[in-house]
């Protein structure tokens, strides 16, 4: 190769390419992009890791479809997560996160306290129709037993709030007199739950047997508000 030609292949716009250091497989191009922005990769993944949980449960999903979903790879998961059971446990967490961090932007306190029942039972009758995934994550959950939502400390922690907002309700409509005397603030959250839980885990079998549309928006909105109406009522004197 003669002299001229050396030079122009040496030009600044057409670097050497630098080999791989042996031992250490190049990153596909997505997988590098990504790590520039962790927050965000790790946001995707959760994301795309919570509809494939609730749809398939922790034994049914699969970490090769996440990866693929996210444009990312199944070593970056691990690296995130650590596990297939970490990620499940991560995605419960971030679940419980979103519907807690909401509800504190609900202003109960700012209320009267039946109001601000009928806006916190309101608001859990919403949340959990139009988030159908947090409903299957829950029954998948309970069909192990709680056992992962047992090993996260942050689950336990995100759920204290709740109760103290209940409770905050309950005792200023105690004191008001609207309420009456003898209700635990845990079982009242629970009787809260178990209605518009079963509004959506048992709409189809329901729906089904005593053959009734569900969902439209009349019977959506006459459901809402008789829920509404018995836990209020559940509390009168």
């Amino acid at each position: 190769m003669n002299e001229l030609v050396q030079d122009t292949l040496k030009t600044p716009e057409s670097p050497p390419l630098k080999r791989a250091t042996r031992g250490t497989a190049a990153k596909p191009a997505a997988e590098r992009v990504r790590t520039n922005d962790p927050d965000r990769t790790m946001a995707n993944i959760l994301q795309v890791a919570t509809a494939e949980f609730a749809d398939k449960g922790l034994a049914g999903a699969r970490i090769d479809e996440i990866a693929a979903l996210t444009r990312t790879s199944k070593r970056m998961i691990y690296y995130y997560f650590g596990s297939k059971e970490g990620l499940y446990v991560a995605v419960l967490e971030e679940a419980y996160r979103r519907i807690r961090r909401i509800e504190t932007e609900l202003h109960l306190h700012d209320l009267a306290p039946e109001q601000a029942l009928r806006t916190l039972v309101g608001f859990t009758v919403d949340y959990q129709l139009t988030n159908p995934d947090f409903i299957r994550l829950v029954m998948n959950e309970n069909i192990h037993r709680g056992e992962f939502i047992n090993r996260s400390t942050t689950i336990q922690e995100l759920n204290i709030p709740v109760i103290d907002a209940v409770r905050d309700v309950y005792q200023r409509g105690l004191a008001a007199g609207v309420f009456r005397p003898g209700v635990d603030p845990v079982d009242l959250h629970r009787s809260i739950s178990a209605l518009c839980f079963f509004n959506v885990a048992n709409e189809h079998t329901f729906g089904a047997i005593f053959k009734r549309p569900l969902n439209t928006p009349a019977a959506t909105a006459q459901r809402r508000e008789s829920i509404i109406e018995m836990i209020v009522r559940f509390l009168r004197p």
